[in-house]
């Protein structure tokens, strides 16, 4: 296993102990090419060094100014809740901040950006200020939802959603548009490998990284083939056939709501519960009292 993206492998903003307030991060979950933190910040102005990772910044609220550059590479502007900062990796960076902000921050390894492009030729970011993407911000507010109630089991929700806000990002806020080939499905061996896979690790994380190599595909060639195949992401695919294999023990068996969870790949009753609420509109005890 790769080590996870951590704090060293930024470019320094986070580490303004006296400005920037972190309230959580993905500091020692393991996370291995994207680190991504929420933090209040104050006033400040400062420059820092390259770094090995792209930043991208969600603004929470606002208007407030920031100003990048220096010189007659100064631009300013007034940046409004939901606005997005973007720093590609190896650049140097001055910044000031003119106000009071709650923001997330992704850093995201360059080698998920360049697979997640999925092309023979590097992909280069551009560096933007203020500016609006709906899809981005969902992802982010959704990878913070992820890491306020962080489970082990949604490890492969976190890798499709990396997987899609780095593909994303590659093809509308590079520097050159990248036009991207027709996506076709999984080949029937290829999908019947996927679900083999799928159907013996139930009760364990199961990486994107596997599912694509039980395939021969990258992973950003995964997600995407296997959307076309089922209509479905990887994630929510998996859990579907986690749901169905619990619903199918809850009906048919007498084993403990608690261990039928941990053997269908939920961290716990509550869990299931929770899911199973979300997505059936019904709880463990309702099934198998109906059953």
């Amino acid at each position: 296993m790769a080590p996870e993206l951590s704090l060293r492998d930024t470019n320094g903003i986070l580490r303004r102990g006296s400005t920037v307030r972190p309230m959580r991060s993905s500091a020692g979950l393991g996370w291995e090419r994207l680190y991504v933190s929420a933090q209040s910040e104050q006033p400040y102005q400062a420059s820092f060094g390259a770094a090995g990772t792209h930043v991208l910044i969600l603004h929470l609220d606002g208007p407030v100014r920031v100003v990048r550059g220096e010189g007659k590479a100064t631009r300013a502007r007034r940046i409004p809740a939901g606005g997005l900062f973007l720093h590609p990796a190896g650049r140097e960076l001055t910044v000031e901040l003119g106000g009071r902000l709650n923001t997330i921050h992704a850093y995201l390894a360059d080698t998920l950006l360049q697979e997640a492009a999925g092309g023979e030729s590097p992909i280069e970011l551009a560096e933007e200020l203020g500016s609006a993407d709906p899809l981005i911000e969902q992802l982010m507010l959704s990878l913070d939802s992820t890491l306020r109630q962080w489970e082990p089991s949604a490890l492969t929700y976190l890798d499709h959603l990396s997987t899609l806000l780095a593909a994303h990002l590659a093809r509308r806020h590079s520097v050159a548009s990248v036009v991207s080939p027709p996506v076709v499905g999984l080949s029937p061996r290829q999908f019947d490998a996927v679900r083999e896979l799928m159907d013996q690790r139930l009760a364990d994380p199961v990486p994107l990284a596997e599912l694509a190599g039980a395939a021969a595909l990258s992973v950003s060639q995964f997600a995407r083939q296997f959307k076309v195949s089922t209509g479905e992401s990887p994630h929510r695919f998996l859990m579907r056939l986690r749901l169905d294999q619990a619903c199918r023990l809850l009906r048919t068996g007498t084993l403990p709501i608690a261990e039928i969870a941990l053997r269908c790949g939920f961290s716990h009753q509550e869990h299931l519960t929770r899911v199973m609420r979300a997505q059936l509109a019904t709880t463990p005890g309702t099934i198998r009292r109906t059953a």
